[in-house]
Order: C-alpha cells, then sequence, then structure tokens
C-alpha cells in the first residue's frame, strides 16, 4: 500500500462533464468562456518522499515532468491549448 492518497474522481463522470459542457458552450456562444482554465488533482501524504511519489505517479502517464517547487510541494502540468492538467503534492500543514 502506498503512503499517498491521490484525490481522484469518477472518470467516466468527469469526461462525461467535460464532453456536457464543451457540447453547451459550443450552443451557447454568447456565454464567456476564460482564458486560461485547470484542471488539478491533489496528492495527499504526510511526508515530502510520499508527496514526491504520489505526483511522480500522475505524471509519468501524464507525460509531464514532476518538479520540487520547494517548502514540500510538488508538482507535475500538461497544458492541452489554454487549460492546464496538473496533479500537486500540497504538504499536510498547507492543506485546510
Amino acid at each position: 500500500m502506498s503512503d499517498y492518497v491521490i484525490r481522484a474522481g469518477d472518470r467516466t463522470a468527469f469526461l462525461a462533464g467535460l464532453r456536457e459542457l464543451v457540447d453547451f458552450l459550443t450552443a451557447n456562444p454568447a456565454v464567456v468562456v476564460p482564458r486560461h482554465a485547470s484542471v488539478v488533482v491533489l496528492v495527499d501524504a504526510s511526508d515530502s518522499a510520499a508527496r514526491r511519489d504520489g505526483v511522480e505517479f500522475v505524471a509519468v502517464p501524464l507525460g509531464a515532468p514532476m518538479e520540487d517547487i520547494g517548502r514540500g510541494y510538488f508538482d507535475a502540468r500538461r497544458g492541452f491549448g489554454p487549460i492546464s492538467y496538473s496533479v500537486v503534492g500540497i504538504p499536510p500543514e498547507e492543506r485546510q
């Protein structure tokens, strides 16, 4: 068992929601869209090494490099046009 928890959701429901959003925005061109958007998966772990492992677990199939951004944070992100898909490991004292 791993020392980290990935806060993941229901893949089928997530993909259906994205398709529904695209269909809605396509059918309603008066609705403003953001300049940039982000999707973030969070990794929970009490120690730095486990956070790093959790972020790397998601980063590898994402095809994104994992970065140590300091102070116990780890991150990997991949851009899809103006939308970024990220995985972030946040130290426990910073999670509220």
